[in-house]
């Protein structure tokens, strides 16, 4: 019985042994199955220490009001007088261009002699008079309120004829309405109809005959314009190879007598600049290139007074010729006008006639009477419609002589605008520079001697003087809202700067990253240039706070900012850890921490990262070292 009682108590110590055991490990395992479930964080300490809040960043200082100095030629540079960086006055020389015609002048020069040609082709024009030439040439040109004037007087005769014109009509069917009621006489009048008849067929080849005769006597006059034109033209011609000459041999003459100033000048023991050097090397060329310009100069002179003396030998043959047709052109006129008045009186005398002879039948006095009133109306009347369409032809040439006296005006005009921009391209041509407009730094030159400037193409770039310079770098949005215009930025190396001054000037979107980052740009003020790099960093200083904790473990939710501390809390096999909310208040950050504000003694750990979102209150595992 003891013996069975004692085999019984060693089962059950080593049942309850092994119970406890199997409970120690499934115990075991269920901890750490449950702990690789929960969210791995990582974990720093809250810090004191120090927070500099700046943005850093790098920039190109590029010049804040740039001046482009551009030419209006094509001319290849034969020296460079300056260099980047250099300090230049006002109209100080930047380069020498080569002595040569540009592609502009001779541009120039060709549209200049095809506004001559064009002009010399309206001259010629049938219907350009010598008067028109003469007013235009000599700056008499119709003013606009005399136009007008002679416009309105022309409009008012043609309407007072055309009322003349229209009463006659009216009259001759009164008359003809109250024959019509006096009824037909069977008095025999085939013979006087037919002389009317007759008459009437020769006033109109005398009407026809004045119109072929007035144009001949008026091409007759203007083959005699067109001489006296001719003339005109060479003596033009002349006068303006005159002035060439006088131009040409006065600018020799300067360029001479600037060479004997610089000359005197270093034989009196002057020392010449080295742009009057330059200059005194240029001039020998300048010299020899105003020597050809006099001699062509002159030669064209000789040709045009040569052509003069040409044009007055022949000009009293053919005048005398343009005379003699034109008197016969007038006689012929002439003969036409007095043809056309004697057939005026004999249709009237026929028409007379006629009704006289109607008269003789019923009506007697009456017929006769009206009969002649109207053949007075019907004279009457052809006078005034023929004078009245030579008022319209007259008003018809006025016109036309207007139009014709604007467009050789405007042609003029042209072309003395065309000489006056030749003549300035000319004097260019020869010793010509490209001057400094400003005073400023020579911040770009973008040709070298040899090469070729281009119209429009800045050949160098100044920094006018007292202007600033700027520089612009991206920074993130939240960055930018950390900076307020107005800023000033610290330069990196600051000892390698002279007086060297950074603002920040404005905040803006970076168009080439719309939504993600902002733009800042800078004045800079001091002794720097366009395309140097300076480093700068721009926000508040540096200042110590107790609790620093990395930019990393901050959160927001509808509640405000906090962080995740962890709390440990002691288990029966092992210590559990509890992720813990505090409220926390920014008062400073930098590019990796921030400085806060918190119910917190220091040197709790905050969580920066986790593997899974973290919960307050929720259990986590702290990452393995």
């Amino acid at each position: 019985m003891n013996e069975n009682g004692k085999k019984r108590r060693e089962w059950v110590k080593t049942a309850a042994i092994i119970f406890l055991s199997v409970m120690l490990v499934l115990t075991f395992f269920s901890n750490t199955i449950m702990n690789y479930s929960l969210p791995e964080v990582a974990t720093q300490y809250v810090e004191s220490g120090t927070i500099t809040a700046k943005i850093r960043g790098s920039g190109v200082v590029e010049s804040g009001n740039p001046y482009n100095v551009e030419v209006s030629e094509s001319r290849k540079v034969s020296q460079v007088a300056v260099k980047v960086g250099d300090q230049v006055e006002k109209d100080a020389v930047l380069m020498y261009l080569e002595d040569a015609e540009s592609t502009e002048l001779k541009e120039a020069k060709t549209q200049l002699d095809s506004l001559k040609a064009e002009y010399d082709r309206a001259i010629v024009a049938a219907d350009t008079s010598a008067n028109i030439v003469n007013r235009v040439e000599n700056g008499n040109v119709t003013s606009t309120e005399s136009k007008v004037a002679q416009i309105d007087a022309y409009n008012s005769r043609i309407d007072a004829l055309q009322n003349n014109i229209d009463a006659y009509n009216n009259r001759i069917a009164e008359i003809d309405a109250a024959l019509g009621k006096l009824g037909d006489g069977s008095t025999d009048t085939s013979a006087e109809q037919q002389a009317v008849n007759y008459a009437q067929g020769e006033l109109t080849k005398a009407t026809s005959w004045i119109e072929t005769a007035n144009q001949k006597l008026e091409a007759a006059k203007g083959v005699l314009e067109a001489v006296n034109s001719a003339v005109q033209g060479a003596q033009d011609n002349v006068a303006a190879c005159q002035k060439a000459y006088e131009d040409a041999n006065a600018k020799h003459v300067a360029l001479i007598t600037r060479q004997n100033s610089l000359n005197k000048k270093v034989e009196d023991g002057g020392t010449l600049t080295e742009a009057e050097q330059n200059e005194l090397t240029l001039l020998e060329g300048s010299i020899s290139a105003a020597a050809q310009e006099v001699t062509a100069a002159q030669e064209a002179l000789g040709n045009a007074q040569v052509a003069l003396e040409n044009a007055n030998a022949s000009v009293e043959t053919d005048r005398a010729d343009a005379q003699k047709k034109i008197n016969e052109a007038q006689a012929e006129y002439d003969n036409a006008l007095t043809a056309k008045t004697t057939w005026e009186g004999k249709l009237a005398d026929a028409q007379r006639n006629l009704a006289n002879k109607q008269a003789g039948v019923s009506g007697g006095g009456e017929r006769e009477a009206l009969n002649n009133e109207k053949a007075d109306l019907t004279l009457s009347l052809n006078k005034a419609t023929t004078e009245k369409t030579d008022v319209e032809k007259e008003l018809t040439d006025l016109l036309a002589g207007f139009t014709k006296e604007v467009d050789l005006s405007a042609l003029l005009t042209k072309i003395a605008d065309q000489e006056k921009l030749v003549k300035e391209l000319t004097d260019k041509s020869v010793g010509a520079t490209i001057t400094a407009p400003v005073a400023g730094t020579v911040t770009t030159l973008n040709v070298v001697a040899g090469e070729s400037t281009a119209p429009g193409t800045p050949v160098a770039v100044l920094q006018p003087a007292g202007k600033g310079f700027s520089l612009s770098f991206s920074v993130t949005n939240e960055q930018a809202k950390r900076l307020s215009v107005g800023d000033v930025a610290d330069l990196v190396n600051a000892w390698r700067y002279d007086d060297l001054k950074v603002t920040l000037a404005n905040i803006k979107p970076d168009t080439s990253e719309p939504g993600q980052k902002k733009l800042l740009t800078f004045d800079v003020d001091g002794d720097v240039t366009a395309g140097q790099t300076l480093n700068v960093s721009v926000g508040q200083k540096s200042a110590n706070y107790d609790l620093i904790v990395p930019n990393s473990a901050i959160r927001e939710d509808n509640n405000g900012k906090f962080i995740l501390i962890v709390e440990s809390k002691p288990g029966p096999l092992n210590t559990r850890y509890i992720a813990t909310r505090v409220d926390v208040e920014v008062l400073a950050s930098d590019d990796t921490q921030s400085a806060i504000s918190a119910a917190l003694y220091g040197y709790e750990f905050v969580i920066t990262t986790s593997t899974k979102p973290v919960e307050a209150g929720k259990q986590v595992r702290l990452a393995e070292n």
